[in-house]
């Protein structure tokens, strides 16, 4: 039987599946790590505690009798070893806010213009590059040492295969990629001072880089939204769009051609299909919104959505920031808070849920309006995530969208796409198109409801006043 592993190092564990040649899960295993916060706003963690995981993981899985590895995990986070191979600090995450100082630094070294032509991204804390020049700002000892920088996928690579690789989806996030022509970007490290050698070499997602040390082959692999997009058939412009409803939110959507918002309201990155881009609007609590409520003032999350369910849309009135961590899109601002607003006497613990729903489906569609104005409006959108386990929440948001969704037979996440890319690296499948095809199916659909979309189109409105009119506000 065929045996293709995806592997997903995560924030907070390395998470892996084993599917056959038509998607069918045969396995999955997951090894939590811990992660550090040693300064308020600093994310970290020890490089060697995902191989660890991963090691664990892959034996569960079997893959020493697997047909092909594909690999994945958590974007922009900064490993940095010495020459010998050995990492030389605990690397700085995706979530890490460090580098207010260095994001200020390269838009004024590239011109805000010419940076987000080049990278098709503004410079934002989490990403790469504002990491290594706060290393160079702040840990001269340490920068002084740098023989190698990888992302966290590719430090499990390289103990997989001993290979220095990159694959093109993930080097985008580091805001050192020519985004369009899909190689490091000669211009970004000469004006940063950044030594090209330094840098993996750079891969399309379902190229072979190299062999485990058993010889089964490993797929260059993607970042965990262009994996995880992949994994619910988001391959081609014109196509179904991805709509995660995670701890954070996602509208990604694939291009033919790159193109990028001359404001950075949205990610442009490569995707895991070659001679394929995507546009990602990102909010970073979506979920997590309805998480947060849930320790705030209790019950489980079953009570909640029940209680949400006794409301009317628009919970007479009653509106909700969805900022609890910041925003990316449509608002680029790490400062930005939530807030409930229209709060009576009448509202009780269901109505803060159902506005919490509510306003997590409008900042998606702030995303997926920008979306649209990139790659054309999506014909539905394939949903994943925990959120995607409630069906009141998917008809609200299937609803403010103005979109069906599409859920599939399986939802394993970015690990899931990971397999498929290494089914093609190992050619169990011809292309990413064909992984797709034959692995990832759909089982229902959820419409918008007609009256709750015409309600929602007024409310929305009313929605989109509440970040400027709450902004000046916020110290």
């Amino acid at each position: 039987m065929t045996r293709l592993v995806g592997l997903d190092v995560g924030t907070s564990s390395v998470k892996g599946v084993a599917i056959d040649a038509g998607g069918k899960v045969l396995a999955v295993a997951e090894q939590p790590h811990d992660l550090s916060m040693p300064r308020p706003g600093w994310s970290e963690q020890d490089p060697d505690d995902w191989w660890r995981g991963a090691a664990v993981v892959l034996e569960q899985l079997d893959s020493a009798s697997a047909d092909g590895i594909g690999l994945t995990g958590q974007m922009h986070g900064l490993v940095t070893l010495d020459q010998a191979g050995h990492p030389l600090r605990p690397a700085i995450l995706w979530n890490d806010g460090r580098t207010e100082a260095e994001c200020a630094e390269i838009e004024k070294k590239v011109g805000f213009e010419r940076l987000v032509e080049l990278t098709g991204n503004r410079a934002q804390a989490g990403f790469t590059a504002p990491k290594i020049l706060w290393l160079r700002n702040n840990e001269p000892e340490v920068y002084a040492r740098i023989a190698h920088i990888l992302l966290p996928k590719d430090y499990v690579r390289l103990r997989l295969t001993d290979l220095h690789a990159i694959d093109v989806a993930d080097a985008s996030g580091t805001l050192l990629l020519n985004v369009a022509e899909r190689r490091w970007s000669d211009e970004m490290l000469d004006a940063l001072e950044i030594d090209r050698a330094w840098l993996p070499n750079v891969f399309e997602s379902p190229e072979q880089t190299g062999t485990t040390h058993g010889g089964v082959p490993v797929a260059a692999g993607a970042g965990d939204q262009a994996a995880g997009a992949l994994g619910v058939g988001v391959v081609a412009e014109g196509g179904p769009a991805s709509v995660v409803l995670g701890t954070s939110g996602v509208v990604f959507a694939a291009l033919d051609r790159y193109a990028h918002d001359p404001q950075a309201r949205v990610h442009a990155f490569c995707h895991a299909v070659p001679n394929a881009w995507h546009v990602m609007g990102v909010m970073l609590s979506a979920a997590g919104s309805l998480g947060w409520l849930r320790s705030a003032i209790g019950g489980t999350y079953d009570e909640l959505l029940a209680e949400a369910a006794d409301w009317e849309p628009g919970v007479e009135g009653l509106l909700f920031a969805p900022y609890l961590a910041g925003e990316r899109t449509p608002h680029a601002d790490p400062s930005a808070r939530g807030a409930f607003a229209g709060l009576s006497l009448r509202h009780n613990r269901g109505a803060m849920a159902r506005a919490v729903l509510e306003g997590v489906a409008f900042g998606l569609r702030d995303a997926l309006d920008l979306v649209e104005q990139l790659g054309g409006r999506p014909r539905v959108g394939r949903v994943s995530g925990g959120g995607a386990r409630s069906q009141l929440w998917l008809e609200i948001v299937a609803s403010v969208l103005d979109l069906p969704l599409e859920l599939t037979v399986v939802d394993e996440g970015a690990a899931y796409g990971a397999a498929l890319l290494g089914g093609v690296a190992s050619g169990v499948f011809a292309d990413a198109r064909e992984a797709v095809a034959e692995c990832v199916k759909v089982t229902r659909v959820v419409e918008p409801r007609a009256d709750w979309v015409e309600a929602y189109a007024e409310i929305r409105e009313r929605f989109r006043g509440l970040y400027p009119a709450l902004r000046p506000l916020i110290g």
